[in-house]
């Protein structure tokens, strides 16, 4: 993957930060998977795609941020959180 590609990925994922969202079952799914006590999870996965160290890319239909050991899947088309994990 080009460089240039990872830079131009990430810009187009972060001017539609506002449009991000979840449904109710992707909350308590990356709640489940991260295991984590946050009452807003999109705010949580909003402020590690917005950290300068988050590597965003995107394949297919699908965007990727990987940070701090987590991967946070995002639809490309609607701009859901699909799911988000440790990265093994």
């Amino acid at each position: 993957m080009h460089n240039d590609n990872l830079n131009e990925d990430k810009r187009i994922l972060l001017d539609h930060i506002d449009e991000i969202h979840t449904t109710e079952k992707g909350s308590k799914r990356i709640k489940t998977n991260l295991k984590l006590d946050v009452s807003n999870v999109v705010a949580y996965c909003k402020d590690k795609l917005l950290d300068k160290n988050c590597k965003i890319y995107r394949i297919g239909k699908n965007w990727y941020g990987e940070i701090d050991g987590i991967k946070i899947t995002i639809n490309a088309y609607r701009y859901t959180i699909i799911t988000a994990h440790a990265i093994k």
